[in-house]
């Protein structure tokens, strides 16, 4: 009773104050698609407000994630206080915190709710498998803090690759808000023009030595023949590295729901549409499986994201997937 009193109460409060909300909103997303046409990934907003929140709401703390959203050039100061504050008031009176929030979030994931409850699968792999490898890498970075809640004394090797110009907004906005970036190789790669273990190698990267790879909020955008070149670039890392990563199917492409229709026409303005999927005839974990087999990597754990039927397909899915023998092993072996 005390838990519905305190939810009624919230979007009470968050109703009343809606006209602010909206208008902060409207601020917003004219910024975000000047961001866009500006170069900077404005996708790469997505999963770094979905951590401010939860670090405001007292769901999960990155103080990285807190300072750096306060200062993004892409994050209009006045849209973010009108958009959150009601909200955070509304929490603070009730003490009620929305579903999208809760940390490790609850039951099943709808798609508006996708950036929210990936981070506690990703962070789940960071705390499995961090601790077995050399080398952390972050593929498509964008706006992640992960690097910077690393314990100072870790001896992991951390890397990052990105687009050169997301990449210099980062830096220069990490160092406007005095956070200490130096744990970080920056690595800047285009995926689907670039060859961007080359550039990994080059930067200091050990072919040789255990990596995570973490792949977070990007193959959806990328062409399938990027997809299929990156898996089979991690495929040939040492034996034993693992690449955690999400991904929508062709449902999410091709469905003609509206909320679907209205999201690739969102991505498609701001320059990143939408443009890989798994296949989602079911079992999608399946076809998830033969994609993984076909560039060289095995499925070790998975959660598909939708109803997975003939009838309804599965949109999406997280997954990690391990190199068992390295191409480059079989290479020398064969």
């Amino acid at each position: 009773m005390r838990t519905r009193v305190s939810r009624v109460g919230f979007y009470l409060l968050c109703t009343l104050m809606s006209p602010v909300i909206l208008a902060g909103y409207l601020v917003w997303v004219g910024k975000l698609f000047a961001a866009g046409r500006s170069g900077v990934s404005a996708t790469a907003q997505g999963p770094l407000s979905a951590r401010f929140s939860e670090h405001n709401f007292g769901t999960r703390q990155d103080d990285a994630a807190d300072r750096l959203m306060r200062r993004l050039p892409g994050v209009p100061p006045l849209g973010l206080r009108l958009t959150t504050g009601p909200v955070l008031i509304a929490h603070r009176l009730t003490g009620y915190v929305p579903r999208a929030f809760r940390y490790p979030f609850e039951g099943d994931v709808a798609p508006q709710y996708e950036a929210s409850a990936r981070i506690w699968f990703f962070d789940a792999a960071v705390d499995r498998y961090l601790p077995e490898v050399a080398q952390f890498v972050l593929l498509g970075a964008g706006f992640d803090t992960r690097a910077y809640r690393l314990p100072s004394d870790t001896r992991v090797r951390v890397f990052e690759v990105d687009s050169l110009h997301t990449q210099m907004v980062k830096r220069e906005t990490l160092q406007k808000v005095g956070i200490d970036s130096s744990v970080v190789t920056f690595v800047a790669a285009d995926f689907e023009k670039d060859d961007w273990l080359a550039s990994l190698s080059a930067a200091g990267f050990v072919l040789h030595d255990r990596t995570l790879f973490l792949w977070e909020g990007v193959t959806m955008y990328l062409a399938r023949e990027a997809v299929e070149d990156s898996l089979r670039k991690i495929a040939s890392t040492a034996q034993g590295s693992v690449v955690a990563f999400d991904y929508f199917t062709t449902e999410a492409l091709e469905s003609r729901a509206l909320y679907w229709r209205f999201g690739r026409a969102a991505t498609r303005s701001t320059g990143e549409k939408l443009k890989f999927g798994v296949d989602s005839t079911p079992p999608s974990r399946d076809r998830l499986v033969e994609l993984l087999r076909s560039c060289g990597l095995s499925l070790a754990d998975q959660r598909t994201l939708g109803d997975d039927t003939p009838t309804r397909r599965a949109w999406g899915g997280f997954a990690i997937a391990t190199v068992e023998k390295s191409s480059a092993y079989l290479r020398a072996t064969a």
